[in-house]
């Protein structure tokens, strides 16, 4: 199964925002499309965890840490998901990743890399 494809991390100092994109391969449109989606992030040593997740309703869930900060949204005709974050902080750091949630899930792709860094 295609994996999906994240974009727009980098460098940014405290405080600052980065915008992330996740684009779902026109192969898995329909499992898209009929899904839940979630943005994660992942620190070495550490397990992946779920900071946002959108249902395909529009619904939204954040993790503690995002909360206030973070909004994940998608373009459903675009076939992207993307995720704001503002307010970042230094334990922002990490790889990110974004994936179907529930038993549709397909493999994880290379993520984008977010530092915060003065």
């Amino acid at each position: 199964q295609p994996h999906l494809v994240e974009s727009g991390g980098g460098l940014v100092q405290p405080g600052g925002s980065l915008r992330l994109s996740c684009a779902a391969p026109r192969a898995i449109l329909s499992t898209y499309s009929s899904s839940d989606m979630g943005w994660y992030r992942q620190t070495p040593g550490k397990e992946r965890e779920l900071v946002a997740s959108m249902t395909k309703r529009g619904v939204t869930n954040y993790a503690d840490s995002a909360k206030g900060r973070f909004t994940i949204s998608r373009d459903n005709g675009k076939r992207k998901v993307f995720l704001q974050m503002n307010s970042l902080k230094s334990e922002d750091t990490a790889m990110y990743y974004c994936n179907i949630l529930g038993p549709s899930q397909g493999p994880w792709g290379q993520g984008t890399q977010v530092t915060v860094s003065a």
